[in-house]
């Protein structure tokens, strides 16, 4: 599998990352034995690289995975913390709930906060700063869902590396078109940022037009690594033979994910937590003032799933 190296921070890794997200309690919720099963197998097949989150709440697997492989692979974390004490609460639950020693990528986890995100979070920011001069950190990103905070990432010395949505349809992209991504990325690459790729899938909802939809993103750049969410050994064997070179595409449609993320109308009070915390306006009330999702809009980050106070929210 081809090796790419992260901008300017001489971090070295593969051009499929492991996305831990839809294993996770916002989506699968893979028992973390299981789940971290899945992910030393990814690692034992070639991946050198997991993105994770705070949020996410797969640390745990992924120390499992850890302890069942050889290597120590290189980890992306974020953490929504707005200041410094709440950044420096997610760094130290981030290296012991995973036992590492050091984190090779902490980003502000900022998917759809404003363009003013490094003022507003200027103390969270500071901390990541200052734990990379103590060697804790390697690098400090950004992972963001807009395109105005992709530009403004490419012109900022105290950012490292650049965590950007981007599918060929644009779903789930703020404030600019596909076209304005790309050449916010293209920036952001010649400024020496380091670029991985999520969503290029559309949270899995791309997937019936899986070919396209990935070779897209990989003529995006040579130097751009891509995060994929995988839940089996069964998906992971098909991406890292994918990213190998060898594209069998039957395997897909063995495989493919037909789940969406649907509200149980029976149990939803109509409390409009979910419609709150979408990054892609696709939740709404219905007639009766229940939760509705548009399916065209979702790409399935999870995010409402979690914030159901009543549990009404799955991944099915």
């Amino acid at each position: 599998m081809d090796i790419v190296v992260l901008g300017k921070t001489g971090i070295e890794v593969t051009k499929l990352c492991f996305g831990a997200l839809p294993l996770g309690p916002l989506q699968k919720n893979l028992p973390v034995a299981e789940g971290g099963e899945v992910i030393a197998y990814g690692l034992n097949s070639g991946i050198n690289f997991i993105d994770t989150a705070q949020g996410y709440k797969t640390y745990p697997h992924i120390k499992m995975a850890l302890n069942a492989v050889n290597f120590r692979p290189v980890i992306a974390t974020k953490s929504t913390a707005v200041d410094y004490e709440g950044m420096e609460e997610a760094i130290f639950e981030a290296l012991k709930s995973m036992g590492v020693d050091y984190l090779d990528i902490f980003h502000l986890h900022a998917a759809r906060v404003g363009s003013d995100v490094f003022e507003v979070r200027k103390g969270a920011l500071q901390c990541l700063l200052d734990y990379k001069k103590k060697g804790i950190i390697r690098a400090v990103g950004i992972s963001t869902h807009s395109v105005k905070i992709v530009q403004a990432a490419a012109y900022r010395n105290d950012i490292d590396v650049v965590f950007p949505l981007i599918n060929k349809i644009g779903r789930g992209i703020l404030e600019g078109t596909v076209a304005d991504m790309e050449k916010a990325m293209d920036i952001c690459s010649k400024n020496g940022k380091g670029i991985y790729l999520m969503k290029v899938l559309g949270g899995g909802t791309l997937i019936d037009d899986f070919e396209s939809s990935m070779e897209y993103a990989l003529d995006l750049g040579n130097n751009y690594s891509i995060a994929v969410g995988m839940i089996s050994n069964e998906e992971v064997e098909f991406n890292t033979k994918y990213f190998s070179g060898i594209k069998n595409l039957e395997d897909i449609i063995k495989i493919k994910n037909k789940k969406q993320v649907r509200v149980s109308q029976g149990m939803c009070v109509g409390c409009g937590t979910c419609i709150s915390v979408c990054h892609s306006d696709a939740i709404d009330f219905d007639e009766n003032e229940k939760a509705f999702i548009d399916q065209s809009k979702c790409i399935q980050c999870g995010y409402c799933v979690a914030s159901c106070p009543e549990f009404s929210i799955r991944v099915i």
